[in-house]
């Protein structure tokens, strides 16, 4: 059997970004849902209802196999800085380590410490103190994000900094602190990648959701505990209501900023590559060849779009305005072809999301949300797409910014580890390819037994809520 030995740059850069795209799942959906939970644990104990504790129950244990998977394969992530990119490690490690190593200490302790209680202590501590734990374990979840955000968004935009050579290499030595892990970039990707977790939890929860009501409602199959999913559904689409059209709003300001900031990146994201005004923004795009697919140049494009559309994203109001094309930089282009096409994937997920909410409260408030069969269907079909705006919205961030691993301070190709082979890195490329295509089938089976499972039953909200009970008049005995 022979194999193909992959350049080490090449297969390092490649088993980052696999790892990366099978990952982010799994924090995207623990993000997702702590408000939720947050909300839930909240209802179930000022209302004492039980549909509150089912919702509760339920999604809870979606959420911890998915912080579990995620645990694992962040750490794996970590790792990787010191086995395939030991260069970059070594340049940046003053001012990249101390976000990660604060993540680990502050965040994920404060998530690991207080899940235990949020599984398992329902029935052993008081109500208020349940309901700081739900807190605790979503403050957890959404600090870790702080953490890993403010390391990539100065990786964006790096401040608070200089360059010195200590023997004989060039390290990045922490200046400013402040200005280092506040650097311009961190609020937009916060606010933006927060907003699309529960995003992609509400558009999941309502797919899920619209299957059950369809099945009972359209085709008249008996589904126990209706009521939960009906419940399910109305509160997945509030939450994609506020956030499907916060999402596009907050994109368009962080849009501006890219432009700003990294005006190249800003170019492949428009395929522009002559420095020219009036230039559509494409909501959709088709290639009118296939030289148009693999290297798409906006004027040779067809689709639906709006004249003048990136040039007004770009200045923030003005359609005439000039953006800097690609082959006005010193630097090579970032490729190209993948940046704009995940990027009109992304700006058209964003606005059939918006659709979907507004389709969703139309028939609400019609009275007729149950027994839309085509709502139900397109709730079904989107019940993924959410994670699939987060995969091709990182790969824009990603892959736009090459060649730089640090926008204008390091190259990706010098931040590989000097001594990694070709053969070794295909070795690792290989294996992380099958293990992760099997971790990701084996999360995919596990949440999908839960959610056949459905609920938990009456009977075990009332064994439950009797051993509450009979712990309550032993405590109040002793």
């Amino acid at each position: 059997m022979v194999i193909l030995v992959v350049d080490p740059v090449i297969a390092s850069r490649l088993q980052f970004a696999i790892t990366t795209i099978v990952h982010i799942i799994f924090p995207v959906m623990s993000m997702g849902l702590a408000p939720f939970l947050i909300y839930f644990t909240w209802k179930e104990v000022r209302s004492e209802q039980p549909i509150y504790e089912q919702l509760r129950r339920f999604w809870t244990r979606i959420f911890a196999v998915s912080f579990v998977v995620g645990t694992v394969t962040g750490l794996v992530l970590e790792f990787e800085f010191g086995t395939n990119f030991a260069a970059f490690s070594t340049t940046a490690g003053e001012l990249f380590g101390g976000p990660l190593a604060l993540e680990g200490m502050m965040a994920f302790m404060l998530e690991a410490t207080f899940l235990g209680i949020f599984v398992f202590g329902r029935e052993r501590v008081s109500d208020r103190l349940y309901f700081l734990s739900s807190i605790a374990v979503g403050l957890g979840t959404w600090l870790s994000a702080v953490w890993i955000l403010i390391a990539n968004s100065w990786m964006q935009t790096p401040r608070g900094f200089e360059v010195v050579v200590e023997n004989g290499h060039r390290v990045v030595k922490l200046t400013d602190p402040l200005a280092a892990y506040l650097n311009p970039r961190f609020p937009y990707m916060f606010v933006h990648m927060q907003n699309s977790a529960v995003e992609s939890v509400a558009l999941f929860m309502a797919g899920v959701a619209a299957y059950y009501v369809f099945r009972h409602h359209v085709w008249g199959y008996p589904i126990e505990h209706i009521g939960f999913w009906e419940k399910t559904l109305k509160i997945a689409l509030v939450a994609l209501l506020i956030t499907a059209p916060l999402q596009v709003l907050h994109g368009d300001a962080y849009a501006r900023h890219v432009y700003e900031t990294q005006p190249q990146k800003f170019a492949a994201m428009e395929a522009v590559w002559e420095t020219e005004s009036y230039v559509p923004e494409y909501i959709v795009a088709f290639p009118t060849d296939v030289n148009d697919l693999l290297d798409p140049r906006t004027k040779d494009l067809f689709g639906i779009g709006i004249p003048g559309g990136a040039s007004w994203l770009a200045s923030g109001g003005d359609p005439q305005a000039t953006i800097r094309g690609l082959k006005s930089f010193d630097t090579q282009a970032p490729p190209v072809a993948i940046v704009f096409w995940a990027f009109r994937i992304m700006v058209a997920l964003g606005f059939w999301f918006i659709l979907l909410a507004f389709w969703g409260a139309y028939r609400w408030w019609r009275g007729e949300l149950f027994e839309d069969d085509l709502l139900h269907k397109a709730l079904m079909g989107s019940s993924l797409l959410g994670f699939v705006a987060v995969e091709v919205g990182w790969i824009v961030t990603e892959v736009g910014r090459q060649p730089w691993v640090i926008q204008g301070v390091m190259k990706t190709e010098a931040g590989v580890s000097p001594g990694l082979t070709g053969a070794e890195a295909t070795f690792t490329l290989l294996g992380f390819v099958t293990g992760y295509a099997l971790l990701l089938g084996l999360y995919t089976y596990v949440v999908s037994r839960l959610i056949r499972a459905g609920p938990p039953a009456d009977e075990d909200l009332q064994s439950s809520a009797d051993s509450t009970a009979t712990e309550s008049e032993v405590t109040t005995s002793d």
